[in-house]
């Protein structure tokens, strides 16, 4: 299943750090010598320094995912780092150290947690979270699968397909403001729906200022929580027309991510899936329905025979204009004996968005998109501070990548954002600005991806324009605050705190 990787600044110095999951001991697996997760501190020329083991992050179990969020509003940010087993969340002391709170803070997720995300569902301007549970799977509950001589193989051990196992319920913790949780996944309604859930992205689907979910499930059907107010959440999947494929099947759904690519003023869904299934990217209807566009604007082809895991729409070459980058690679390493249209290591793609549709720039965006590789985790990030948004991958069984993007010629401002009743990491919050005869809008969205977290900074493109009009914030509940910011610096990044008339 792989595990996922993270851009985050844990020191407040202004440049993104590297965080990356392992998976070490646990009931079935111990390694000798025990694996770790590491992080990496940025030293602001181009290399990083391993500090995990003085920042007390080593970690012990089978990690899985990572979901970065300042959760107590002290100004640095936390981890979730998820897995088979329970989860750790390590609060940042702010001195470069970290220490293990799960316990103490009431987050317990038993069993097998993939994906989170940070968000504040009740806007009460703190962060809760929300953890994807995988299938019903322990070593009281192991199966020992088969391969079958009609799929081509020798009668032999092999990997069980997720439907061996029971569908779960995943998690709701509400934030109580005082450094503990409280489990609210039976009142919120999330547990009443059970999945196979891996990766989550929290977006406002129909402009009501409250946070949806939408959650990839393996082989059974996607979820979509839609935030109903109150606290309670309904899965609107079905209604929707994104719980399954077009021919009402359940896919193996893996990786998501939300946002307007399409620039309607409507928040958009995508989601990976496994091979000959065919990803998705959903087109906002503007009425609570969508309808799957991936075929139409030229990505359903040239994905039907990958499988998708990570993945994130952000602005490649700064022009304005929402790409995408997929991450991909076959479950089972053994698949091409039974298909041999299919790999178990896959390449990079990489889309761009030219405003009607996307197309496939893989082939000259560089040779690593060449590479066949187990890819999974994928994080977004500026770790080099120009402007240009970098890439993060995780690989089964070989080194992470790091890849530096090296795209230019068009102006950019990058944006953080800092809440004061508003959540303090600005979830949800939108951003809309013009230069000159181009005019955007963003959305904050919380997680998306899949195991992974990204640079929290926005970078706003405008192309080839010299200045930015206007921009204008409009912050979440509880604040709701309306921010309008004129003679803005362009080709650098600026921090804007909700409620201060100027930028810093």
């Amino acid at each position: 299943m792989g595990a996922g990787c993270a851009f985050f600044d844990y020191d407040n110095d202004g440049w993104m750090d590297i965080f990356l999951v392992n998976s070490g001991k646990c009931d079935f697996y111990s390694p000798d010598p025990p694996l770790r997760n590491a992080l990496y501190k940025n030293n602001r020329d181009g290399t990083f320094t391993d500090v995990t083991e003085k920042a007390g992050l080593s970690g012990a179990g089978y990690g899985q995912g990572v979901a970065v969020g300042d959760y107590d509003g002290d100004g640095f940010p936390d981890l979730l780092v998820t897995g088979y087993g329970r989860s750790v969340l390590y609060h940042n002391h702010g001195d470069g150290t970290f220490s293990d709170v799960a316990a103490k803070s009431g987050i317990s997720t038993p069993g097998w947690a993939a994906s989170a995300v940070w968000f504040d569902y009740d806007n009460d301007g703190r962060l809760d979270l929300f953890v994807c549970r995988y299938v019903d799977f322990d070593k009281a509950k192991h199966h020992r699968c088969m391969a079958t001589k009609t799929a081509g193989l020798p009668d032999q051990a092999a990997y069980c397909n997720p439907r061996s196992y029971g569908s779960t319920a995943s998690w709701l913790f509400h934030n109580n403001g005082d450094g503990t949780f409280t489990d609210v996944s039976q009142s919120s309604g999330i547990a009443e729906r059970r999945g196979k859930a891996l990766g989550v992205v929290a977006t406002d689907i129909n402009n009501d200022g409250r946070m949806d979910l939408f959650v990839a499930n393996d082989t059974v059907a996607d979820f979509l929580f839609v935030n109903r107010g109150n606290g309670r959440f309904e899965d609107a999947a079905e209604t929707a027309g994104v719980a399954y494929s077009a021919e009402g099947r359940p896919r193996g759904g893996m990786g998501v991510d939300s946002a307007d690519y399409n620039q309607d003023g409507w928040m958009d869904l995508f989601v990976t899936n496994l091979d000959r299934e065919m990803y998705s990217m959903y087109k906002n209807n503007r009425d609570e329905t969508f309808d799957d566009d991936a075929s139409r604007n030229g990505v359903g082809a040239a994905t039907e025979l990958m499988s998708g895991w990570g993945l994130k729409f952000f602005d490649l070459d700064n022009d304005g204009n929402l790409d995408l980058f997929l991450v991909n690679g076959e479950p089972d390493d053994q698949v091409a004996r039974a298909e041999p249209r299919v790999s178990y290591r896959e390449p990079l793609m990489l889309f761009k968005n030219t405003g009607t549709a996307f197309k496939n720039i893989s082939a000259e965006s560089g040779p690593v998109f060449q590479r066949q590789m187990a890819s999974r985790g994928l994080a977004l990030g500026d770790f080099d501070n120009d402007g240009a948004v970098d890439v993060l991958i995780s690989n089964n069984n070989e080194a992470p990548l790091l890849l530096r993007n090296t795209t230019r010629g068009n102006h950019w401002l990058g944006v953080k954002l800092v809440g004061k009743k508003a959540n303090v990491d600005a979830i949800g919050t939108r951003i809309s600005y013009q230069a000159g005869d181009l005019k955007r809008s963003r959305t904050k969205v919380g997680g998306g991806s899949y195991l992974s977290s990204h640079d929290p900074r926005m970078v706003l493109g405008i192309g080839k324009q010299t200045k930015i009009d206007w921009l204008e914030i409009t912050w979440p509940q509880p604040s709701g605050l309306t921010q309008r910011l004129t003679d803005l610096p362009i080709d650098r990044y600026i921090t804007i705190v909700e409620g201060e008339p100027k930028w810093k």
